[in-house]
């Protein structure tokens, strides 16, 4: 029924990755003469020969062809796998020294939330760690774009089966070697992105360390800084820089490919990616209005600071340059609900994504024309094309789902002892992969995520990743007919 040597074999592989990835922080800490070393180096070398052994014994001369179940488990496994190897560098170092909250930084790293334990001691973490941490992110990040273009539509998600037809690489039938081809594409353009990114902060005066963190940081749409003041702590300029690449970093990455393949019309034909810039635009002048109106600023940090939030919110990315709660009660709850929006499908932003809203909207505007006219055929489109009752009914499931969940979340929170606030800002923020929430876990509270019970940072942790995982991923190996052979 399953293909477990197959998939244990794909576990061991992102252990030795995960590993090598560890190794890599280590020319950091050395520079810095920081006391991550040995950590740093027993952990990378330690998941480097734990992972290439089970690697090396499960390897098969015979085809491994993965079915839909063995999909299912292998991503799910695998962001719970790294987690887990991801903590031991934290624990080892004596910097993170509970599990909870290794696992809890590090889950928030691979998921791209930016939830964080660290509060206000962040900048007393070890550089070889900040380095092992940014890079969670951007392996994390880097996971969801091919997650999400290559495997998800195999495997039946609702969402990015819409765009099945131009992603650039597999076929919508089974798991096949095309997805390799994919994933080679879409890494060359990401680690294109974060090398353009680094070097124009570079060029503003952030020196290389921070520049490489916060570009992983951005690019995957997590959030992880380098400074307790975020983003605040840096110029102007910078915030221009990474507003910017959060944009793109919110744009489905199957379009950026299309348009740097001179197909940049493929961008502007794309009515996801139209509803995005136009939501953008709106609100940033709606927010620097009010924000300028109200706030003792003068216009041009009012403008730069409202897009900021708002592309920080609705990418996922979760970088802060002001609190965005201080702003009054209006502004407050917009970002709320922003939170549960999320950029393009086939991004690395978490949330529900626009495509999923635009759906849900059209086939509810529909539905009152059918009562008026049930005989009519009115299918709901999307790029001017019919989608199928299936992916609609698929779409409208995971909207539900997703509302269900963060709404048990909330009372599961409450009942820990967090105010109602707390408890539905720290649900939104870790179900929507955001990082800072509203209460006691936003963006002006100086503990932020530190100051909860270890019961509520593991249920937060799973929160993030079924938020991450589209939530059928992680739902559907607890379901008892998928263990079934029939």
């Amino acid at each position: 029924m399953f293909n477990f040597r197959a998939i244990t074999h794909l576990l061991g592989l992102l252990i030795a990755i995960s590993g090598l990835a560890m190794l890599l922080a280590i020319p950091f800490s050395l520079y810095y003469q920081s006391s991550d070393l040995e950590a740093l180096l027993y952990s990378g070398l330690g998941s480097l020969v734990l992972g290439g052994a089970i690697w090396f014994f499960t390897r098969s001369e015979e085809s491994q062809e993965l079915k839909k179940r063995d999909g299912y488990l292998i991503v799910t496994m695998g962001w719970l796998v790294m987690s887990l190897i991801g903590s031991v560098p934290y624990m080892l170092s004596g910097a993170i020294p509970s599990f909870a909250d290794a696992f809890f930084e590090t889950m928030s790293g691979f998921t791209t939330t930016g939830a964080s334990i660290l509060g206000q001691h962040i900048e007393e973490l070890p550089k070889g760690l900040h380095f092992w941490r940014a890079m969670t992110h951007w392996i994390g990040g880097m996971g969801i774009i091919v997650l999400t273009i290559a495997i998800l539509p195999l495997l039946g998600i609702g969402g990015m089966q819409l765009y099945a037809a131009e992603v650039p690489g597999p076929t919508p039938d089974k798991l096949t070697p095309r997805v390799k081809e994919t994933a080679k594409r879409l890494w060359i353009i990401y680690v294109a992105l974060t090398a353009i990114e680094a070097i124009f902060l570079m060029f503003g005066g952030m020196n290389f360390f921070d520049s490489i963190c916060h570009s992983m940081a951005t690019l995957s749409t997590g959030g992880f800084s380098t400074r307790q003041a975020s983003m605040a702590a840096f110029s102007p300029y910078h915030q221009y820089i990474v507003t910017l690449f959060m944009f793109l970093a919110g744009t489905n990455f199957a379009l950026t490919y299309f348009a740097l393949r001179g197909k940049p019309l493929k961008l502007w034909e794309n009515e996801e990616f139209r509803i995005y810039l136009f939501v953008t635009l709106i609100l940033t002048a709606v927010v620097t209005g009010v924000v300028f109106a109200t706030q003792d600023i003068p216009f041009e940090q009012a403008f730069r600071e409202s897009i900021f939030q708002i592309l920080a919110v609705i990418t996922t990315t979760g970088f802060g340059t002001a609190d965005f709660t201080a702003w009054g009660p209006f502004l407050m709850v917009l970002f709320f609900f922003l939170m549960f929006c999320g950029a393009c499908a086939g991004s690395t932003s978490g949330g529900m994504k626009l495509v999923r809203f635009i759906v849900v909207f059209k086939n509810s505007y529909l539905e009152l024309k059918r009562q008026i006219f049930p005989k009519a055929i009115l299918p709901v489109r999307f790029n001017g094309k019919s989608i199928s009752e299936d992916i609609v009914g698929k779409i409208v499931a995971f909207f539900l789902i997703f509302v269900l969940i963060f709404v048990a979340g909330s009372f599961v929170m409450a009942a820990m002892g967090l105010d109602y606030m707390s408890a539905l800002g720290s649900v939104a923020a870790t179900l929507g992969n955001i990082g800072p929430g509203i209460g006691a876990v936003g963006p002006g509270d100086p503990e932020n995520f530190a100051a909860l019970p270890d019961a509520g940072k593991w249920f937060l942790s799973f929160l993030m990743l079924l938020g991450r995982l589209e939530l059928f991923t992680v739902l559907m190996i607890f379901t008892p007919f998928f263990w079934k052979s029939r």
